[in-house]
């Protein structure tokens, strides 16, 4: 196992899911809301660290990540009449901390018996002292903790939970996590194209190689191929199609240089790929251009091209041109990735924005558990002018997220008969 393949997956898992889930965490806080958790991965907790009112976690399972938000959160307990509890107060003898279990670790709390406890909207405790029976009513202070099982949770008054917010702002936190997974590939794109030049769409001869059948042919940099064999050339891709297309043929070429038209003839060398396929080389790259403004658009078209060509996939899949087996996993993920590592650091960082915009495309699918799916719901709630119960429209995304984790075993364990075909 490669020890450098190991090092550049985690960066990448870790930088997609972080600007993924960091969009999420900070539209969730600019509208209010109380970001229980923000955690990079499913499963146990290898890693946790809270500041302020969030929980950090990297967890074991690297399959994605998740924000969870107050409104959301099946760990508060929900406190009936009868429940025994302890109360501590601040200093304006406010409730700021409700003990629920081992009430005995607490000395200095209050145990009560709850009648009555509203801690959405009234923010208020009803309830009797179990040793005089006398009845009391407390205030709750906003920031007021459970304590369950030795651990601290913050209280979630409503105006705190992702419901009591407008459509506009939860369509925004939750569009949010697909949006800065497009602005990193533009980033990424933008950054590779001040590094290393923008690619020219023409056909124009960035340099030469020597020995090989362009640097024969007397071919310079700053030609541009107008056609091959009579056969017009509309851009660099169409040119390297044709070329790849037919190893060990000779081929005449038209170029344009400084103005001039020139004929050319050459005979194209053989290369193997990778996966066993024999395609025609003649040994030129290709023109790079230089400068901010060139670098900026290609952020942007870039971006554009591999998103286009992400969503002419999927509708492949869904017309069943393409099987599951053109599915990739983290398997398969991390198999792609070791053939690019191996091919450089810009190749690298290209295949790292191409994935984002897979992520970012992929989320915004309106299916339940993701992001699209929960875009979905908002929706229908903003058409409906009310929400639909949260119950079964939580059963649905859970019905969605068992069934994607399901796909996600089965494009797995294709992954894995691929690698020891």
């Amino acid at each position: 196992m490669n020890f450098d393949t190991i090092i550049a997956f985690i960066f990448m898992f870790g930088l997609l899911v972080f600007i993924h889930e960091f969009g999420h965490l900070i539209f969730a806080k600019r509208a209010g809301m109380l970001a229980r958790e923000f955690a990079i991965g499913f499963g146990p907790k290898i890693f946790s660290y809270r500041k302020d009112e969030t929980l950090y976690t990297v967890r074991l399972l690297p399959i994605g990540g998740y924000v969870r938000v107050a409104g959301e959160d099946p760990e508060i307990i929900d406190l009936k009449p009868g429940y025994h509890i302890g109360l501590e107060f601040n200093e304006s003898g406010k409730v700021n901390k409700i003990i629920v279990n081992n009430k005995s670790k607490h000395p200095n709390a209050k145990i009560v018996e709850v009648e009555r406890i509203d801690l959405d909207h009234d923010l208020i405790i009803n309830c009797f002292d179990i040793n005089t029976d006398e009845r009391y009513q407390y205030e709750v202070d906003r920031k007021a903790l459970f304590v369950m099982d030795e651990k601290e949770t913050l209280i979630a008054p409503y105006d705190r939970q992702f419901a009591s917010k407008s459509v506009p702002k939860k369509g925004m936190q939750v569009f949010a996590g697909p949006m800065m997974n497009f602005l990193l590939a533009i980033a990424l794109f933008i950054g590779l194209g001040l590094f290393q030049g923008v690619p020219d769409k023409d056909a124009v001869v960035g340099n030469v190689q020597e020995g090989t059948p362009a640097s024969e042919a007397e071919l310079m940099a700053g030609d541009e191929i107008l056609s091959i064999n009579g056969e017009s050339i509309e851009d660099w891709v169409s040119f390297v199609r044709f070329v790849q297309d037919r190893p060990n043929e000779e081929i005449s070429l038209t170029v344009e240089r400084d103005g001039e038209i020139i004929e050319k003839s050459l005979t194209t060398m053989s290369q193997e790929t990778q996966n066993g396929e024999t395609i025609g080389q003649v040994g030129i790259r290709r023109n790079l251009e230089e400068g901010p403004v060139e670098a900026f658009k290609f952020g942007f078209t870039q971006t554009y091209e591999v998103g286009k060509l992400i969503l002419t996939a999927l509708g492949q899949l869904v017309t069943g041109q393409l099987s599951l087996d053109a599915l990739a996993g983290p398997v398969g993920i991390y198999d792609a990735t070791d053939q690019v590592v191996q091919t450089g650091f810009t190749n690298f960082l290209t295949w790292t924005a191409m994935l984002s915009i897979n992520l970012g495309i992929i989320n915004l699918l309106p299916l339940p558990a993701l992001d699209g799916g929960r875009l979905m719901f908002i929706g229908i709630e903003a058409v409906r002018g009310k929400p639909l119960d949260p119950e079964k429209e939580g059963f649905v995304h859970f019905i969605g997220f068992a069934l994607l984790m399901l796909l996600m075993i089965v494009v797995t364990w294709n992954d894995i008969e691929r690698l020891f075909m």
